[in-house]
């Protein structure tokens, strides 16, 4: 065993291949090919391909409703190009693709059963599907490479591909692991599975058929069909097929149980079907507490108003049809709302652990910009807050995104029922505690959430799914790529707003528990402050500088951040430029994305 670990790490620490770079290998390759153990063993080196449980709670860094420190340069006018130096980090990659080319290319020992083989391979097909499918949604047509190139290979100068081939072989390599893996679910919810493979396809498939549909200008929008038949044919494996048992989890009620998917030491499995998994017995730990509770660390996220207000009243109505919505004090607007509401951000009732005690903990301002600071991955004990210290399992596949997809494929194809209406929204929904709407499809227009989001959208099951895929997804990193797909970059442009603010000088208590919490005040240095209360200086022109931090009509209304500084989407931003230090190792990576 220790000859094969010590020749797998051999191959895969030196056999590489950057589209620039000659691939080289200098090890024997039988001591893993020829067992099942050194197969497996082999494949394990490809999980690094997924995010790690810190990278997971960070991805919707960039988008509509993540309020941040700093405005992303990637959506700031005149700040991004192909020339600088720092993009491209993930064009760059190639080896990884090799090692699991090397692989599906040296996995034909006469020694081993083809079952076994098969298995492996499609192991490794899964990978190269996953690795493609972030290509093509970052930078379009990329070359599909199917094999481990050598030295004097000319594919190492390959051009790109179109994103129908790279796509379609991207479905391939799906069908092919779906049918050969063995395993169809894995207890420790870490492995790759039948079930990883047919959620994960649902995911891709979705993606595809509703780029294609509502980016027009590629002229596949045919095709786009086909892609979401696939999408519902995937997640209907899971839902139908008894050896999968996938459910909605539900088990700690509606005010713990969404949180609790996010915040468990090991994954819930009845619904988290991949996750990364950490374990502090193993040092295998994550940053999440740091990074989401940290004034310096992370990007302070907090959730936007307007986002805030598409979270449904429990009875399932919407919230702006609640007279007064605007200008409602913060620690009323988050009363009798969707449950998960409470389990995403600080509302009145949240407590943290701190020497054992638990303690008030209401929106702190050295952290949130808006008022809506978000717990969704934290624990609450302060213990985990400074450093990688985090042992909760963060998922990357949810039972839940599979019942959305197959939701809105199926919305997409007019052909959702109200049976799978029930048995997707109705049952997320129900989840949260919300009680009206859950068993058939609605049949009137939300106004608001119409007008904010989506407004050339007139399906109000549509636009339903769309609310809830937001809702129950946020920060889980799909949010991006869904704008992509549904064509609607300008959302990012969106005002970051906050919390209703009634008046300056007037301090606040977030939480209702009779103490006072945060202060917006015009003064600098403040007069007389109250002991325990943040102040948060709103004057516009503080220091003779524009003030990042305001409220929208001076002295009261929405906090506003960094509204002076706009968010400027182009179409160009649909795709990322390729590297010009790439183009230029390889001329025939040519055309440059369109608009870069």
């Amino acid at each position: 065993m220790k000859k094969i670990i010590f020749a797998l790490l051999m191959i895969c620490g030196f056999i590489s291949c950057n589209l620039d770079e000659n691939p080289k290998s200098n090890v024997t390759k039988e001591p893993v090919f020829n067992s099942e153990d050194g197969l497996k063993l082999y494949t394990y080196s490809f999980y690094n391909i997924l995010p790690s449980a810190s990278a997971a709670t960070q991805m919707d860094n960039m988008c509509d409703y993540s309020v941040r420190t700093q405005v992303p340069d990637f959506i700031r006018e005149g700040a991004y190009s192909s020339q600088r130096s720092d993009i491209g980090w993930d064009w760059q990659d190639w080896q990884r693709l090799r090692n699991i080319n090397y692989f599906i290319g040296n996995c034909n020992s006469p020694s081993l059963p083809d079952a076994v083989k098969q298995n492996y391979i499609g192991i490794a097909r899964f990978f190269r599907a996953y690795y493609y499918f972030d290509k093509v949604k970052r930078y379009g047509d990329v070359p599909w490479i199917n094999k481990a190139m050598e030295t004097e290979d000319p594919d190492l100068y390959s051009e790109r591909d179109s994103r129908t081939l790279v796509m379609d072989s991207v479905l391939s390599d799906l069908d092919y692991a779906s049918k050969h893996i063995i395993m169809d679910t894995d207890p420790t919810s870490s492995l790759i599975t039948k079930a990883v493979v047919y959620a994960f396809k649902s995911r891709v498939c979705l993606f595809e058929g509703t780029f294609r549909k509502y980016h027009t200008e590629y002229n596949l929008s045919s095709t786009a069909d086909e892609w979401l038949k696939e999408s519902v044919d995937a997640a209907n494996q899971l839902m139908t097929d008894a050896k999968f048992k996938y459910t909605v989890y539900t088990a700690s009620g509606i005010s713990k149980a969404y949180r609790e998917l996010f915040t468990s030491q090991k994954a819930i499995q009845s619904e988290v079907i991949l996750a990364s998994v950490c374990d502090k017995s193993q040092s295998v730990l994550n940053d999440a507490n740091w990074w989401w509770t940290s004034s310096t660390y992370g990007s302070r996220i907090s959730l936007s108003r307007v986002f805030v207000n598409t979270y449904l009243n429990l009875d399932g109505t919407a919230f702006t049809g609640n007279p007064g919505y605007k200008t409602m004090a913060f620690s009323d607007e988050v009363k009798n709302r969707d449950k998960r509401l409470e389990q995403t951000i600080r509302t009145p009732g949240y407590q943290r652990i701190d020497g054992g005690v638990a303690v008030a903990a209401p929106p702190i301002f050295s952290y949130t910009y808006t008022g809506y600071q978000p717990i969704k991955f934290c624990l609450d004990d302060v213990y985990y807050d400074s450093g990688s210290n985090n042992d909760n399992t963060i998922p990357l596949i949810r039972y839940a995104e599979v019942l959305l997809n197959y939701a809105e494929a199926k919305a997409e194809l007019g052909t959702l029922t109200n049976s799978d209406w029930e048995k997707t929204v109705g049952a997320l929904r129900a989840r949260a505690g919300i009680t009206g709407g859950l068993n058939a499809k609605p049949t009137t227009i939300d106004a608001y959430f119409q007008a904010s989001y989506f407004p050339e959208i007139s399906d109000p099951t549509l636009l339903e799914i769309r609310r809830e895929r937001s809702i129950e997804l946020v920060f889980e990193g799909l949010r991006f790529p869904d704008i992509i797909r549904w064509n609607k970059g300008k959302l990012i442009e969106m005002d970051w707003n906050g919390f209703y603010v009634p008046a300056t000088e007037v301090p606040m208590d977030l939480n209702n528990d009779g103490i006072l919490d945060v202060c917006f005040t015009y003064q600098d240095p403040v007069k007389d402050p109250i002991k325990g209360v943040t102040y948060v200086n709103v004057d516009p022109n503080k220091g003779g500088k524009v003030n990042p931090q305001q409220l929208k009509n001076g002295t009261s209304g929405e906090l506003t951040w960094l509204n002076n500084l706009p968010r400027k989407w182009n179409n160009k931003f649909y795709l990322y430029p390729v590297p010009e230090s790439a183009i230029l190792m390889n001329p025939n990576l040519k055309p440059q994305n369109t608009g870069w």
